[in-house]
């Protein structure tokens, strides 16, 4: 959407917002600096960069409040399960709906005015149109226009092969418990560093976020990054074993393990679905 607004195909917008969580992958910060540099600033359209914090921080911080990572969790007789997420919520929306009320002139806790609202583009596809909803909060109106030029992912992904952006990156926690297989060796072959963060992080989270431990609400099992359920160092990333398909095959299809959920993990095209410990 911004491409399409900086060659005018779209209206120019007043700002761009990146909700960043502090643990994003190395090539989304360069990229994010790329776009600004190339088309963002040519075009006199800021990126503004928000935050609630460090989520990998805020994680393993005891005397921090933390909202919750969908993590996979071993329940202590062998059954499955999941911690809730919030993480989306606090780490993404929440930051960008407080810039847009400081746009608009009403910073919380100020009340913005009936009638007062910002006009939202949101970079949902003709492949998602079921993902389109309305603004939960009356100073946002929400728009498509995406949905509206009829352009599907593969629109888009041509579109950004044309301006030479066809190495653009998935946005998304390094440990976003959500990550298929395809994403982890991703990390794993092109990233050793940012492996040896994951997979450190996933050993820290294993009795659950640090501040409920510390309050003595320990996680009534382990949790894991991974879906299989083990360590990810030892996780089944490249090929899985038989035994592994069987136990799988009942809960996810062959693309989400490969892949991840379909939904991906932006704010508002994030995985739908209670999750359940």
């Amino acid at each position: 959407m911004l491409l399409l607004s900086a060659l005018g195909e779209l209206p120019k917008i007043d700002y761009a917002i990146f909700s960043d969580t502090g643990w994003e992958p190395e090539k989304v910060y360069r990229h994010l600096d790329r776009v600004e540099q190339e088309i963002a600033r040519p075009a006199s359209i800021p990126i503004l960069r928000v935050s609630s914090g460090n989520i990998r921080k805020d994680a393993l911080d005891p005397a921090h409040r933390f909202a919750s990572m969908p993590l996979y969790i071993l329940n202590r007789d062998g059954t499955p399960g999941m911690t809730r997420r919030q993480c989306t919520s606090e780490y993404k929306i929440k930051p960008i709906k407080r810039e847009v009320r400081r746009l608009l002139g009403y910073p919380h806790p100020v009340r913005v005015p009936r009638g007062v609202f910002a006009e939202q583009w949101i970079g949902i596809s003709t492949d998602e149109f079921h993902r389109a909803k309305d603004a939960d909060v009356k100073y946002t109106q929400n728009r498509f226009p995406l949905i509206e030029l009829g352009l599907s992912r593969g629109d888009c992904l041509g579109l950004l092969a044309e301006h030479g952006l066809e190495s653009t990156p998935k946005s998304s926690c390094l440990g976003c418990p959500f990550h298929g297989n395809a994403q982890w060796r991703a990390i794993r072959d092109e990233s050793p560093e940012e492996w040896e963060d994951v997979v450190a992080f996933d050993r820290a989270i294993r009795a659950g976020n640090a501040r409920a431990t510390a309050e003595g609400r320990e996680l009534l099992g382990q949790a894991y990054l991974h879906r299989s359920r083990v360590p990810l160092d030892e996780a089944p990333i490249d090929k899985l074993t038989r035994r592994e398909q069987l136990d799988l095959q009942d809960r996810l299809s062959a693309d989400e393990l490969e892949f991840g959920p379909a939904d991906g993990c932006s704010p508002y095209a994030c995985r739908s679905g209670e999750a359940v410990v």
